[in-house]
């Protein structure tokens, strides 16, 4: 069968370098006029209809772009918004749990069931991460929706509920707490350990802490909270004076025992900075997982590790002894039959406060906290965990009860 014969129209001409070329003008996506050359009229016009093409998908992209392209888009406006750490995080819950399932989708294709099932795999994960994954979803609907990328929003009406909770640490003992400064005493993390239990700084705000915050020689000793720490898993720290909340900025009086501690430390400090790396700067992401790694290895828990034995990855796993050394390290002892985490020492201090009767609200300014809820079910655990201080409320309540 005999090819159509297509029916080119005429074109101008235009000379370059002393050579003629065809030439014709079309629109582009973004209404400029764009000027196309070819030295035949066949050639033009081929190129002309490619260029059209693409002017067509363009278009079509914007009105109805697919879910992985309007998440960046989503992620680009909110970038004005957050902190580059929280932009991070956002980017890879996003990338992991709605991109890879949906990315590949029109928007205005996804329905609510689309988006039910790519939510099942994150129901497994802890409850933090499906929250965040629940809330990018909603959220991302939303926005196209108020642009009108959308006509439904499919996200609107789930209800979604999942994740794994994560079983709530408890304060650490006074017992716990005098072994864990006997453990790190003299070792990297002691002063990060000492500002978190007596001063209740939030790690990012240790990390942040510089001596010009610090004041020792003062009748009443305090430490000023002006500045946040930004980790990053690839690049230099962040120190920014963006904090977590307004109600962060805060003068902290701080005990005779962190008054010492600090002084010591300044003494024999050559950087800006409280904990400071080598180099007198502050700690990458990694550097700080370093030196929480001298809590983590004098625990008596079991764990396993990886070595290459003849190009083959084999897994190993330890049975600490509590009060034993460790095999090849005999300076190395097992003395913590408890886990911490560095948040654990902030709710030690927020705990210790409360216990001793501290004024809710006078907690809630030391702690930085933005409302008092948090502060408050902190004290309603304390204060509701002391039977001894409770039965003379219930057996009067009852009394009163049996009397009517």
């Amino acid at each position: 069968m005999a090819k159509k014969k297509q029916n080119i129209p005429s074109y101008g001409t235009a000379e370059i370098n002393g050579a003629t070329y065809f030439r014709t003008r079309i629109t582009d996506a973004d209404g400029k006029q764009v000027a196309l050359y070819a030295p035949t009229c066949e050639e033009l016009y081929e190129k002309e209809q490619d260029a059209r093409q693409q002017v067509q998908d363009i278009l079509f992209r914007r009105r109805n772009p697919t879910v992985a392209e309007y998440c960046e888009k989503w992620l680009l406006m909110r970038s004005a918004t957050v902190t580059k750490e929280t932009l991070r995080n956002y980017r890879a819950e996003m990338y992991n749990h709605i991109i890879k399932p949906l990315g590949d989708m029109y928007l205005s294709d996804v329905t609510a069931d689309d988006i039910k099932l790519a939510l099942v795999p994150v129901s497994k994960k802890s409850k933090h991460i499906f929250d965040t994954v629940n809330m990018l979803i909603k959220s991302v609907f939303y926005s196209a929706e108020r642009s009108e990328v959308i006509d439904y929003n499919p996200a609107a009406k789930i209800n979604a509920k999942g994740g794994v909770p994560e079983k709530p640490k408890d304060a650490l003992t006074d017992e716990q707490v005098q072994v864990l400064l006997d453990t790190v005493k003299g070792l990297p993390p002691y002063v990060f350990i000492m500002l978190g239990l007596y001063a209740g700084l939030r790690r990012e705000e240790i990390l942040a802490l510089q001596w010009d915050c610090v004041f020792l020689d003062v009748p009443t000793p305090y430490v000023s909270v002006r500045k946040a720490w930004r980790g990053n898993h690839c690049h230099e720290p962040e120190i920014s004076t963006i904090l977590k909340t307004p109600a962060a900025k805060r003068d902290i009086p701080i005990p005779k025992c962190l008054t010492a501690c600090l002084k010591e430390a300044k003494s024999s400090s050559d950087s800006d900075f409280v904990i400071a790396n080598r180099k007198g700067k502050p700690l990458t992401y990694g550097e700080f997982q370093g030196i929480w790694q001298y809590v983590i290895v004098r625990t008596a828990k079991e764990r396993a590790y990886y070595k290459y034995v003849n190009g083959e990855r084999i897994r190993y796993t330890i049975h600490p002894t509590l009060g034993s050394c460790q095999k090849n390290r005999p300076s190395l002892v097992y003395s913590l039959d408890f886990d911490v985490t560095p948040h654990q020492l902030r709710h030690t201090y927020i705990t210790n406060l409360l216990y001793m009767g501290v004024d809710p609200k006078t907690v809630q300014y030391l702690a930085g906290h933005k409302n008092s809820k948090t502060t408050m079910d902190i004290y309603a655990k304390i204060k509701y965990n002391k039977p001894q201080e409770l039965l003379p409320v219930i057996n009067a309540a009852f009394l009163q009860a049996a009397m009517s």
